[in-house]
C-alpha cells in the first residue's frame, strides 16, 4: 500500500484547496525540523516531508487526478500501461508545478524517459507558502519566527525587540525568489553529456494588471560528469507579477541503474560466479557503461565480494576533461541451494586432499 495522502494532511477526499492549504500549514509548522529538537528530531524530518508531498500531489489538479486513480505507486512509478514520460519523468507530460509557482511542462525532445512524479524539496514547498522565512531561507530567521496564525504565536518584531509589540507581520505569502524544480537524468545521460528542452508557461502582469502566460523552450545542456546536485540556473525566466522575475533553477538528479551505482566518479557493479566458477576459475564479458565489452577472468579462487579495478572505466570528471574515475567489479558468488550426496562426497575428497 502506498502512502494516503489525505490522512498525512488530515482531510477528507472532498477538500478544498483552501482546506488544503489550511491543513498544510498548521501541519508543516507543528513538524517543521527547527521547531523539533533532540529526539523529535527523526520523526519531525520524516514527518515534514510526507507532509510537503501529500500537499504538493493533492494542490495539484492533474497529480491529484492521477493518485486519487492509481495511488501512490501509480503516481510516482508511471500510470500502468500508459507509457513513458520526459526528461523530468511525468507520466503524460503534466505539469511539475509546485503551488504558485510557474508550470512545468515536461517534455521528451530525445534522451531519457521513464519514471515517474519526484516530490519537490519539502523547504521549496514550505517557503512558498510562508514567503522566504522558512529553514534555510538566509534570512537569519526560522520556521520559530513565523507567526503561524493557529496558536497564537508572537510578534517576529516583538519576539526581535525592534518593533511595535502590536504589530504583527503580514501572513500573505510571497513567492520565492528562486523555482527550484529536480531535473532526473540517467547514467547515460550523465556520462556522455546531452541536451533537454524543456517547455516553461510562466505568468507576467500587464500594464493593465491583468495575469498573461506565456510559453517558452529551455534547452539545458547536460555536461558529461555532472553529479547529483548539480545547480542550473536560469535568471528571470520564472513568474514576473510585479515584485521581479524568479529565476529558475533545475537541480541534477541520478535515476538508479539497473547494473551500475555511482561512487563520486567511479562506478561499481556486480559479477555473479558459480561456486565452480569462483573455485576453478572463470572469464566472462561485461558491458561498460560508455557500450564498451570488456574481459574479465580468475585463474585463482575467488572469494565473495573480493574486487578488481579497471582504470579510466568509470564517469567523466567534469572539471578534468579527459579524466575518468575506475569501474569497480564486485563478485558475487551463487552458492547452490543444495547437493546430492555425490556431489557432497566428490568436494569433500577434492578438498581434503588438496589441503594436505
Amino acid at each position: 500500500m502506498g502512502k494516503d495522502y489525505y490522512s498525512i494532511l488530515g482531510v477528507g477526499k472532498n477538500a478544498t484547496d483552501d482546506e488544503l492549504k489550511k491543513a498544510y500549514k498548521k501541519a508543516a509548522l507543528k513538524w517543521h525540523p527547527d521547531r523539533n529538537k533532540g529526539d523529535k528530531k527523526d520523526e519531525a524530518e520524516k514527518k515534514f516531508k510526507d507532509l510537503s508531498e501529500a500537499y504538493e500531489v493533492l494542490s495539484d489538479k492533474n497529480k491529484r487526478t492521477i493518485y486519487d486513480q492509481y495511488g501512490e505507486d501509480g503516481l510516482k512509478g508511471g500510470i500502468p500501461g500508459g507509457g513513458g514520460g520526459g526528461a523530468g519523468g511525468m507520466p503524460f507530460g503534466f505539469s511539475n508545478a509546485g503551488p504558485g509557482g510557474s508550470t512545468f511542462t515536461f517534455q521528451s525532445f530525445g534522451g531519457g524517459g521513464g519514471g515517474g512524479f519526484t516530490p519537490s524539496n519539502p523547504e521549496d514547498i514550505f517557503s512558498q507558502l510562508f514567503g522566504n522565512l522558512g529553514g534555510m531561507g538566509g534570512h537569519g530567521m526560522s520556521a520559530m519566527d513565523i507567526d503561524d496564525g493557529f496558536n497564537g504565536g508572537a510578534s517576529i518584531f516583538g519576539a526581535r525587540g525592534g518593533g511595535h509589540p502590536g504589530m504583527r507581520r503580514s501572513t500573505r505569502p510571497s513567492p520565492p525568489r528562486e523555482l527550484v524544480r529536480p531535473l532526473a537524468l540517467s547514467l547515460e545521460d550523465l556520462y556522455k553529456g546531452c541536451s533537454k528542452k524543456l517547455k516553461v508557461t510562466r505568468k507576467t502582469r500587464s500594464p493593465n494588471g491583468q495575469v498573461v502566460q506565456s510559453e517558452k523552450i529551455l534547452t539545458v545542456d547536460i555536461k558529461p560528469g555532472w553529479k547529483a546536485g548539480t545547480r542550473i540556473k536560469y535568471a528571470g525566466e520564472g513568474d514576473d507579477l510585479g515584485n521581479g522575475a524568479q529565476d529558475i533553477v533545475f537541480v541534477v538528479e541520478e535515476k538508479s541503474h539497473p547494473v551500475f551505482k555511482r561512487e563520486g566518479n567511479n562506478l561499481r557493479m556486480n559479477v555473479t560466479l558459480t561456486l565452480a566458477e569462483a573455485l576453478c576459475g572463470f572469464e566472462k564479458k561485461i558491458k561498460t557503461l560508455s557500450g564498451k565489452e570488456l574481459k574479465v577472468s580468475s585463474e585463482k579462487v575467488v572469494k565473495p565480494d573480493s574486487e578488481s579495478v579497471i582504470p579510466r572505466e568509470g564517469m567523466p570528471i567534469s572539471k578534468q576533461p579527459g579524466s575518468f574515475g575506475n569501474l569497480i567489479v564486485v563478485y558475487r558468488v551463487d552458492f547452490p541451494n543444495s547437493l546430492t550426496k555425490a556431489q557432497s562426497d566428490t568436494i569433500r575428497k577434492a578438498l581434503t586432499s588438496s589441503s594436505l
